[in-house]
């Protein structure tokens, strides 16, 4: 294979690092600094101390080159919006009062003031705080976080890059202001906010930094004409600076597309592409656009959103490529490991032949730096790892676990029939109210309650053998009681069980089914301090026993009211697991879907009569290129459909999606074909009820209104105001009262206070309509 002269030999890096820490030292931090046990200059030297361990430990692993700025108390785009001084007005004077509260105040709301609005980054399960931006916006910069970062890494004896979230793609996902009209377009400001950027790249600058990496993800969605010429004019200006570090532009989650013919052109100094999955085609665009001679290239050969361990060959082949095509090639990851757990040697309970085939961010980084040794000196010094990681693929391919027959043929089997329910929803939504008996505006909760320090100790009791099975089962049972009988008593109509026995809505469904791997360790920052541990999808999948069946019915026992059996839908344990690589996405969704389906029967065999199944990833997932989307959505609706297709006409199927721009796949929505579907729409006001309207969209829906992600109670005045508001594109008939999201990271007083003024509003709301209200059964 050809190598490069050692002047020019590939160099390790990755894009970002987790930033909890091994046992999760910030989120403790953070959440202790809420309740007042950590003092501010504890909360900074905690995270100090984490940025450092992180910096030396990438350094002793080989990489040439930290990043710094990447991480966050919070999120790295509410960050970017206090470097550009772009702080919504309400927020104002909480942030000149005290920076780090003010910061918090913007992320969750005070019980003054609302929080920024919250959604997926690109399709990740990660949250971004989305920037609020107006024709009036005046941006300012602050580098205070970069530059003081950077330094600290400096002052270790370290080569570091800063990163930076990118001009162009903050803009993009930003979102008009509260006030202005929905027409803005915050890409408008580009030509105001260069010039900030110019200044925090001068800081950078006169601080030592050689390099900044600017992150344009944006990019690899589908892009108009107008915004590419945005992106043009952006790095030609940057590009022209004279006092500025070298710059990086960095994309991933998929190829770049005409995006890259443009960069290429611009006068950066370097790109950052991914080279995984369907960003595979970025090789052959580049060599379409004739390289990137002279420049600077970070090949992002491996995976930094899955946990399967490189195929060392294959990437060796796709880096030998790239040595033509660039004027020095780096070998990094694919994105930021931010969307990976830390370390695969924590996790004990995994079969160590099968906790080979794992990569999480420190194996990822080991992964790295040996491309890296094997690009510059050839593949004789890597040869024992070259052995190595063939041994540990083959293991995977030839595994039972990952080939079961009878799944495969059930999942052959499936028939249109098996998708699609056996009435019209006319027919349905009048059996289900005969049968239910609902008032108008009735009230739910969307699953989950409090799980409680007491919750928690009990699980860990069991784990660790101070309790058994049937203490922990008694403590279950008293929450359930507890949860029934609150509800009863505040007036809810449908009601939950509310999950106290149930970890996290993905693992506890993985971890009673086969072909799942769950971990002990592996956490992943979703948003802010709120941390999950995706299980690993590595075989085939079915359900040996029931999973939910006991505690609903226990829940149901206890009151005559209708209580919710609660399932996490396919493409949600999909998109929320790390996924098997080694098949169409498609076929595992069909095998998730079998296994609930057998769930869902067993529940409305059980006397259930209202069934959620949970899509919050259905939008999450769509593929950032339209192109690719009819194919996804035709499979996903399918698999809610085959989970969902055999029960009665009176049984009545909810599903819940949150945190996600619904506009995009209404149609979609319409093709699950549920009874119910509520949604997050309390930050977002309502928005999404009037895009369901504008639809058409016939069946019955709950816009929430109570954000959870935000300590802020809501009086019963302020929900009346948003039910006010729903009924304007949601007929009374059709309209369901409910929260954004499940309650369980909030606390009890909390939850207890704004249940008590959702039912107060509903009834308030309900008691001006003209039409009848049906009695309680």
């Amino acid at each position: 294979m050809t190598t490069k002269s050692a002047a020019a030999a590939p160099r390790a890096t990755v894009y970002g690092y987790p930033r909890q820490g091994p046992n999760r030292e910030l989120k403790k931090a953070v959440e202790g600094y809420w309740k007042g046990r950590v003092t501010s200059d504890a909360l900074r030297d905690t995270a100090a101390e984490l940025r450092r361990a992180t910096w030396r430990r990438l350094a002793d692993a080989g990489v040439h080159e930290v990043p710094t700025g990447d991480f966050s108390y919070y999120d790295h785009v509410l960050d970017t919006s206090v470097m550009v001084g772009a702080i919504p007005a309400r927020h104002r004077a909480a942030v000149e009062t005290d920076a780090l509260d003010g910061y918090f105040a913007m992320a969750r709301g005070t019980r003054e003031v609302t929080p920024l609005e919250m959604t997926k980054w690109f399709d990740t399960n990660y949250h971004y705080l989305v920037p609020e931006l107006g024709p009036d916006t005046v941006f300012t910069a602050d580098s205070g976080k970069q530059v003081a970062e950077f330094r600290e890494a400096l002052a270790l004896g370290l080569t570091a890059r800063p990163v930076l979230v990118g001009p162009v793609t903050y803009l993009l996902l930003a979102k008009p202001a509260p006030g202005v009209a929905a027409g803005f377009e915050p890409l408008t400001l580009l030509d105001r906010l260069l010039p900030v950027y110019a200044e925090v790249l001068a800081d950078l600058r006169a601080a030592g930094a050689e390099w900044v990496q600017l992150d344009e993800p944006a990019l690899v969605a589908d892009r108009s004409l107008a915004e590419l010429n945005a992106v043009a004019r952006a790095y030609r200006e940057l590009g022209a600076l004279t006092d500025r570090p070298k710059l990086l532009v960095a994309s991933y989650f998929d190829r770049l597309g005409a995006a890259l013919s443009v960069l290429a052109k611009s006068p950066v100094e370097g790109l950052g592409l991914d080279f995984t999955g369907s960003a595979a085609a970025n090789l052959d665009e580049l060599a379409a656009v004739g390289g990137l001679p002279g420049k600077r290239l970070l090949a992002g050969v491996v995976n930094g959103r899955n946990v399967w361990i490189n195929d060392f060959e294959k990437s060796l082949s796709v880096l030998g490529t790239l040595l033509g095509l660039a004027g020095q090639v780096d070998v990094a990851s694919s994105c930021s490991l931010l969307h990976v757990p830390l370390d695969v040697t924590a996790e004990r309970d995994i079969d160590p032949g099968i906790a080979r085939w794992l990569a999480f961010a420190r194996q990822k980084t080991e992964e790295i730096v040996i491309l890296a040794r094997g690009l510059a000196r050839g593949t004789g010094a890597i040869s024992a790892e070259l052995a190595a990681n063939r041994t540990d693929l083959a293991s995977r391919a030839g595994s039972a676990l990952t080939n079961d027959p009878a799944v495969r043929a059930r999942a052959a089997a499936v028939t249109d029939a098996d998708a699609r329910r056996s009435q019209p929803y006319e027919e349905r939504a009048a059996a289900q109210r005969a049968h239910l008996g609902l008032p108008l505006l009735p009230t739910t909760t969307i699953g989950s309650f409090p799980q409680t320090t007491e919750l928690r100790t009990a699980r860990a009791d069991l784990r660790a053998g101070r309790i058994d099975a049937a203490g922990y089962d008694k403590r279950i049972e008293a929450e359930i009681r507890e949860v029934v009988s609150f509800q009863e008593e505040t007036g809810i109509d449908v009601l939950v069980h509310g999950e106290p026995e149930r970890n996290d809505m993905v693992q506890y469904f993985a971890e009673r089914l086969t072909g799942y791997l769950a971990t002990r360790h592996g956490w992943v920052q979703s948003y802010g301090t709120r941390y999950v541990r995706p299980p690993i999808l590595a075989g085939d999948i079915s359900r040996p026993a029931p999973m939910t069946v006991r505690w609903t019915t226990y829940a149901q026992s206890l009151t005559g009211r209708p209580v919710k059996g609660m399932l996490t839908g396919p493409v949600t344990m999909l998109a929320w697991s790390f996924v098997r690589d080694d098949q169409p996405l498609a076929d595992t969704a069909r095998q998730v879907a079998l296994a609930l389906r057998d769930e869902v029967d067993d529940l409305e065999s059980a006397g259930t009569s209202v069934i959620q199944v949970d899509e919050p990833a259905l939008r999450e997932t769509l593929p950032l290129r339209a192109r690719d989307h009819d194919a996804y959505l035709g499979w996903a609706t399918e698999a809610f459909r085959i989970t969902t297709g055999g029960v009665r006409a009176d049984t009545q199927i909810h599903t819940h999606m949150c945190y996600a721009e619904f506009g995009d796949i209404l149609p979609a929505i319409d093709a699950l074909d549920a009874d119910v579907i509520s949604l997050e729409a309390a930050r977002s006001h309502m928005r999404v009820a009037d895009e369901l309207a504008a639809a058409g969209y016939p069946r019955e829906v709950g816009p929430g209104v109570y954000d959870i992600h935000s300590p802020r109670v809501p009086s019963a005045g302020e929900v009346a105001g948003l039910l006010r508001r729903g009924l304007e594109a949601v007929p009374a008939e059709r309209l369901w009262v409910n929260p954004d999201c499940g309650l369980k990271t909030r606390g009890w007083p909390e939850v207890r206070a704004a249940l008590e003024n959702l039912v107060a509003a509903a009834r308030e709301v309900r008691g001006t309509l003209s039409a009848p209200v049906s009695p309680r059964p």
